[in-house]
């Protein structure tokens, strides 16, 4: 009876002491999945904000871009007013809306060059000498004010008293003031008075040196074209260059230090914030590494998109052509949806290739404090346009622009 109380002992005993390492060892599988990045370039950025409720994704991403550069110029670090740059821009593009009969889109959208208009036209400012919050909400809440001016320049262009009054810009100017507050003619910043036109001449940021390139077959290359979306306002022209050529600039920028501000379409399911990745998935059955025709067709939706994207762990994307980003582009699958920021690129743990990229979406809800993965393949299929310092650009490239 001891002889068999003992075994039992030492049988318990030996159970106990390896079911822990067996726990970890499956913890440690279970922290193994998911996409895990290396960074191999990442350049100095200014904290993420939040544009919260509002539709100035590219007022911030451009920004950014700006504040990037006074960093890489060892200007400092600064935090700029992209209410500042939405005012302007809100009020040229009203004079422009009326003058088309409403015959454009108006919205509270944007290009990438309209910062950078707005740099050159009427100089800048830091974010505490106007922030554009003035209604009383913690975040940047716009839907009433763009319906509001919507609505009065419809009203305005419907010319109920068959002739234009001169003072329908100072009514608009007025609603806007109201949303967003005046912004100063002149303030104080780090004890120093400036004008946004000073300020901005103390940045250093010359605006002509920012140019915006594409990659587009409905045009010859190595020329500029008026980007065919709605929120170019402005009809902001692009260099157009083979979508090869395109990622060479991006790449060439990232390791001379320059960042660059991207414009994408985001409504792919492969785009996701709260995973912190952006994907294009491979979907064709005779592609895909190891999955037969037959077992793909006998996947429901549901298991096929879980397989696709849980964002589980890497998956096998697309190889995208030239002429697939263009077909995405003229059957609207491919739209202008979002600007951000790239600073850097990265690689995950199979070796996939990514781009670092600086969302305004604020730091809750992200695995990476507001930043997100986007893969090589995803920019190259979903990029609309992107900006950058022509000083990135090779001596080579900018030849063939006759920049």
């Amino acid at each position: 009876m001891l002889r068999t109380h003992l075994i039992t002992a030492i049988l318990l005993a030996l159970v106990f002491s390896f079911s822990p390492a067996a726990g970890q060892n499956d913890t440690i599988k279970e922290e193994k999945k998911g996409y895990v990045f290396t960074d191999e370039i990442r350049l100095a950025a200014t904290p993420v904000k939040n544009q919260s409720r509002s539709g100035t994704c590219w007022s911030f991403g451009t920004n950014s871009l700006i504040e990037s550069e006074l960093l890489r110029m060892d200007k400092g670090e600064f935090s700029l007013s992209e209410m500042f740059v939405v005012r302007h821009t809100y009020a040229a593009k009203a004079d422009r809306y009326v003058r088309l009969h409403g015959h454009m889109n108006f919205s509270a959208g944007g290009a990438l060059p309209d910062a950078f208009w707005v740099l050159k036209n009427f100089g800048m400012v830091p974010e505490e000498a106007y922030d554009g919050k003035v209604i009383g909400e913690e975040n940047h809440v716009h839907g009433e004010m763009d319906a509001v001016l919507k609505a009065y320049v419809d009203a305005i262009i419907k010319n109920p008293n068959r002739k234009l009054t001169p003072v329908w810009k100072d009514g608009f100017i007025g609603l806007l003031e109201t949303y967003l507050g005046s912004y100063p003619d002149e303030f104080t910043y780090k004890g120093r008075k400036y004008t946004p036109k000073s300020f901005a001449d103390m940045l250093g940021v010359k605006a002509d040196d920012f140019v915006q390139l594409s990659s587009f077959t409905h045009h010859p290359f190595y020329q500029p074209f008026i980007v065919e979306v709605p929120d170019n306002w402005n009809w902001d022209k692009a260099y157009n260059l083979p979508l090869e050529e395109l990622m060479e600039v991006i790449d060439g920028a990232l390791a001379n230090g320059y960042t660059v501000v991207w414009a994408s379409d985001i409504s792919e399911r492969g785009f996701s914030h709260r995973n912190g990745v952006a994907i294009v998935p491979e979907t064709d059955p005779e592609i895909l590494d190891g999955m037969e025709r037959g077992r793909w067709e006998q996947l429901t939706q549901k298991e096929k998109d879980e397989m696709l994207y849980s964002f589980k762990e890497p998956v096998q994307e697309k190889k995208i052509t030239q002429e697939e980003r263009q077909l995405g582009f003229d059957n609207f699958t491919t739209t202008d949806d979002h600007a951000m920021h790239i600073i850097g690129t990265a690689r995950d743990q199979n070796g996939g290739k990514y781009y670092i990229v600086k969302n305004s979406w604020g730091t809750d809800n992200n695995p990476y404090g507001g930043y997100l993965y986007a893969s090589e393949a995803f920019v190259q299929y979903k990029t609309i346009s992107i900006m950058v310092n022509k000083n990135a650009m090779s001596r080579k490239m900018r030849g063939k622009l006759g920049l």
